[in-house]
Order: C-alpha cells, then sequence, then structure tokens
C-alpha cells in the first residue's frame, strides 16, 4: 500500500470513530471512555489541536474541541452529559492520573 492511501485509510477510520461517537454513541459518557478505555473524546480533540500545532497552525483547546464535537462543550454538555457519581469521580483521578498527568 503506498504512503497516501494508507493517509487516506487512517482519515476515514478517524472520521467514522468521529462519527461513531458524536452520532451513534452519544449516551457513552467521556468519564466512562477514560475511566475504561484511557481516553475520551476529549483526548481526541486534544490530540487534533496538538497535530494542528505541530504544523504550524493555531487553535486554541477550545477550537480543537469545537472541530472534534461539531460544537462547542457547552452545548454538549447541555445536550448529552450526565452528571458523574462519586466512583465514576474516584477512577476518573486514577485513570487521569495514568494516561495524562503522568505520561
Amino acid at each position: 500500500m503506498d504512503a497516501q492511501t494508507q493517509l487516506e485509510l487512517e482519515a476515514a477510520a478517524f472520521r467514522r470513530l468521529q462519527k461513531h461517537l458524536m452520532e451513534d454513541r452519544t449516551d457513552v459518557q467521556n468519564i466512562d471512555m477514560m475511566n475504561l478505555t484511557g481516553f475520551c473524546r476529549n483526548c481526541l480533540s486534544r490530540w487534533y489541536q496538538e497535530a494542528a500545532n505541530e504544523r504550524g497552525i493555531d487553535m486554541t483547546k477550545d477550537e480543537g474541541r469545537h472541530a472534534f464535537y461539531g460544537m462547542t462543550m457547552d452545548d454538549w454538555k447541555n445536550n448529552f452529559q450526565t452528571d458523574a457519581t462519586g466512583a465514576q469521580q474516584d477512577a476518573f483521578k486514577t485513570a487521569f492520573k495514568e494516561n495524562v498527568t503522568d505520561k
């Protein structure tokens, strides 16, 4: 497979993952994703932002989130986010430390 085809396939897989998380599975909470997998929608939006910044494109955290979510974080939270339980919050502290702050 040539490099351009690989790049196009990877981009298509990313777009499919994004659609799945943003349209098909809005019921899955970010905190549950982070606790189970070590990443969530916010991580994906941050990785998008970091990739832009690495290429000299100025993009803020909020702009990266809007690009990934297709809406503002406030809109996402109002439409889809539920309150986290104490157990979820406790698990998140560990998952965030292991997968973000200690990386």
